[in-house]
């Protein structure tokens, strides 16, 4: 089937589907989970809650997202975009409160999804994905200091710029342990993907420094002396405890979270189907995003989307179908059930080394540096939304960001558009060239002709007016092509009708010319067709010209 609505997993069995290729889906599925694990524990203690609800997340959203979604080989959990609105959330609501914005912003998703926004998503501007995608790296980073130094501060403080002031305040409670242990996950890190990739490099890292820590009794802060222990569990169904009164002061949250969610798993389908030659299902992808956040809270998951890393490893190891996805979240199960509770080991210091790569890795610095030689309004969208997201909060930097794109879109337009009169310009070199170029024939006395290049939209709308009030007199006949236009909005409609009354009252005949039956069907449906019943309007400039001229007769 290729509706837009059906998840790839019914297609793919539908296709058929070989004991081969569930083979290599297993085999794929069991090395991503490994690799999600300690991310999965990591992102949930950054984003402010217990290393068991990143897993609970992982392993929930990230089977949904496989079984109902519209990519193949698209991985789902928590990721490091949600880490700084997730904490903030919870700082100010507390988790009931995360859990409702989270609920919201799966429902906006499916929303989106059921009214195909799933392109409409994809048009964010680079500028400002790469500002609010550094500002949280940058904010993700700062936050593992406290961590990979061992600093005794008891508690975090908010804003970026305290949390360096508290820093500053604390240095000289640095652990020479701590800094080993970060110091040493760090080089593994960066050094073990030269040697191998079959084995993720934040495994080795977290085991390696566990078990010194652990052996050598070091005294660094672990998982479990900071948060307890480890639930090995299987997640509950629980129902949060919703205070509604909280619901309007939740919605700005829902919104970021659904936006971010939405173009995070549909950027990372686009990367996958560079990957694997496929296309994705952006719309049901959009429906299983949010269908994965609507469950996630009831397990007491907290936000999810697609994860970029975790599916270029999934293609890379072999993956065919969603099973691979769905193998993913079984095997992150099993840990939880049967090695759960020796995560309480772990040090902190090796998390935090492992999220300073990811922030690393997610800061897109080398693309920050080479927008800054881009046109001065997407540098200007571009630091916007990221001294936004580092300074006061992501919520407000793509608020801003979605408005200041939009504004500097339409003024970019507004120059696209041209409104010019042709008839005085036929002395000069200016005319385009084209085979109903106007120089080519003869304009009556007393006729003006005016032509529009373009989008007629709002952003215009002022520019037609000036330009049409420019003759020094009325003419007899005012000719206007509009054979370049191909869409008009209710601004420019409202500005046409003006015209048309102005030059009634002039005693000056209008004849539109080029009006295509798109925009003659636009222009009835509006409520211009009574009028245009004064109104001459003609296919070509040919007849226009005719018409004109036995009128000025």
């Amino acid at each position: 089937m290729n509706s837009p609505l059906v998840p790839k997993l019914y297609t793919c069995i539908k296709e058929g589907y070989s004991l081969n290729a569930f083979a290599r889906d297993v085999m794929a599925g069991s090395i991503v989970g490994i690799v999600a694990l300690p991310l999965a524990i990591a992102f949930g203690i950054a984003s402010g809650v217990t290393p068991e609800q990143g897993l609970y997340t992982a392993i929930i959203a990230g089977f949904l997202i496989s079984f109902l979604g519209g990519s193949r080989v698209q991985i789902g959990g928590p990721t490091g975009a949600f880490v700084v609105v997730v904490y903030a959330v919870i700082q100010e609501h507390g988790y009931n409160g995360l859990a409702m914005a989270t609920i919201m912003a799966g429902i906006f998703l499916v929303l989106m999804g059921l009214v195909r926004m799933g392109g409409v998503i994809k048009f964010i501007p680079y500028p400002m994905t790469v500002g609010f995608t550094s500002g949280i790296a940058l904010i993700i980073g700062a936050s593992q200091v406290k961590d990979f130094l061992g600093l005794r501060i008891s508690k975090g403080s908010a804003g970026f710029l305290h949390q360096l002031a508290g820093y500053a305040e604390n240095i000289g409670t640095v652990s020479p342990w701590s800094v080993l242990i970060g110091i040493l996950s760090l080089a593994i890190l960066l050094v073990w993907p030269r040697m191998t990739r079959k084995i993720p490099g934040s495994l080795i890292a977290i085991i390696t420094a566990t078990l010194l820590v652990r052996i050598y009794d070091l005294p660094v802060a672990t998982i479990g002396s900071q948060f307890g222990s480890v639930s090995s569990s299987l997640p509950v169904l629980q129902f949060p405890a919703f205070d509604w009164r909280q619901l309007p002061l939740l919605v700005p949250h829902a919104l970021t979270i659904a936006i971010l969610g939405g173009i995070e798993s549909l950027l990372s389908a686009v990367v996958a189907d560079g990957m694997t030659g496929r296309r994705h299902r952006s719309n049901m992808e959009l429906i299983a995003q949010g269908a994965a956040n609507i469950v996630s809270p009831l397990f007491g998951g907290i936000p999810a989307t697609g994860a970029i890393a975790r599916t270029a490893t999934n293609i890379k190891n072999g993956a065919q179908t969603p099973v691979s996805g769905i193998v993913h979240a079984v095997v992150l199960l099993l840990i939880l059930v049967f090695f759960g509770h020796w995560a309480t080991l772990i040090p902190m210091a090796s998390l935090s080394a492992v999220l300073l790569v990811v922030a690393y890795n997610m800061s897109e610095w080398r693309y920050f540096v080479r927008l800054l030689h881009s046109p001065r309004a997407d540098i200007l969208v571009m630091l916007c939304t990221f001294g936004l997201t580092v300074f006061v909060d992501l919520t407000v930097a793509i608020e801003v960001g979605v408005v200041l794109s939009s504004l500097l879109f339409m003024n970019r337009m507004s120059k696209v558009t041209e409104i010019r009169n042709i008839t005085r310009e036929l002395h000069e070199d200016y005319e385009r060239e084209d085979k109903l170029t106007i120089r080519t024939r003869s304009i009556p006395p007393g006729v003006e002709v005016f032509e529009i290049y373009g989008p007629f939209f709002f952003g215009v709308a002022n520019q037609f007016k000036d330009s049409m009030n420019i003759a020094r007199k009325p003419p007899k006949v005012l000719i206007l092509r509009m054979r370049h236009v191909m869409s008009i909005d209710a601004t420019a409609m409202r500005a046409l009708e003006e015209i048309i009354v102005k030059v009634k009252r002039d005693s000056t005949r209008l004849i539109l010319s080029g009006v295509s039956p798109q925009l003659q069907k636009m222009l009835n449906q509006n409520g211009l067709q009574q009028k245009l019943r004064d109104v001459g309007i003609f296919p070509d400039i040919d007849t226009a010209l005719e018409e004109a001229r036995r009128l000025a007769a």
